[in-house]
């Protein structure tokens, strides 16, 4: 379904933010990435989102070159970003401006239903808790029916009760419609509770290091032996990720390590 062959991305001046980058993602398929600071997870979600341009190799979802912004790739950032001039129903309506209004109203009122907030569709999003209006921001990318919804770390500025929250209402949704996720983060455990498959990436450039499956039952129990196993291999591997590239560093020059939390 979505495809990144061979894509390195390098900026002007010669910094390689990426370097031979192979992923596919299978229909309704959820991949988390997790990786040291400069491994460039949020320059490979730009790519896939048509915000920015790969260097070298292509991005294709379903067959088809991936090269601007498409209705098909949703993105969802750290910050709700909604918009503070408009109610919350124009908040989730703003992407799906050409269709009829009826169509419109329908799937805003629809979207707010699934995610729990039916009757705030006059509300203004100062009027929201953080939790809320990220229910908000998922809505408004939901509400145009992606193929590939992206996710930049949406629930690292909430509280723990929150955020487990909102891993349930977006599990819940991504239950409906089968959309892929592709989701960085920086909490283990936060890719643990909601992938199948986790990218493990090494810094400077930005590389796939591995990759984990996580074969776990939904609902996970963070409790459980087994969910603490996964966590361990994915700390390992970050921790492997980490210590390769200090190792490949020239004889007498000193590389710091990038941090991952």
């Amino acid at each position: 379904m979505l495809k990144l062959d061979s894509v390195s991305r390098i900026f002007p001046g010669g910094q390689e933010a990426l370097r031979n980058i192979v992923l596919e993602l299978a229909q309704g398929e959820v991949v988390a990435m997790v990786g040291g600071s400069g491994c460039g997870k949020t320059t490979l979600l730009r790519l896939v989102a048509g915000l920015d341009a790969p260097s070298t190799g292509s991005i294709e979802l379903d067959g088809a070159d991936l090269h601007e912004p498409s209705a098909d790739v949703g993105i969802i950032f750290q910050e709700p970003r909604l918009l503070p001039w408009l109610s919350v129903a124009d908040n989730i309506a703003f992407g799906i401006a050409h269709l009829a209004r009826e169509e419109r109203e329908a799937r805003v009122s629809r979207a707010l239903l699934r995610i729990g907030l039916a009757g705030y569709e006059t509300r203004w999003p100062r009027e929201l808790s953080g939790g809320q209006a990220q229910r908000v921001a998922i809505a408004r990318a939901l509400v145009t029916q992606p193929k590939v919804l992206l996710l930049d770390e949406p629930f690292s500025a909430l509280d723990a009760f929150t955020r487990a929250s909102l891993h349930e209402h977006l599990l819940a949704l991504w239950e409906t419609d089968r959309v892929s996720l592709l989701i960085v983060t920086h909490d283990v455990d936060e890719a643990v509770t909601l992938a199948d498959r986790i990218v493990v990436m090494q810094p400077k450039p930005g590389r796939i290091f591995t990759e984990i499956g996580v074969d776990l039952p939904r609902p996970r129990n963070r409790r459980s032996d087994e969910f603490h196993a996964v966590s361990r291999r994915v700390l390992d591997a970050l921790d492997g990720s980490l210590t390769e590239g200090q190792s490949s560093a020239a004889p007498g020059k000193t590389e710091t390590a990038a941090f991952w939390w």
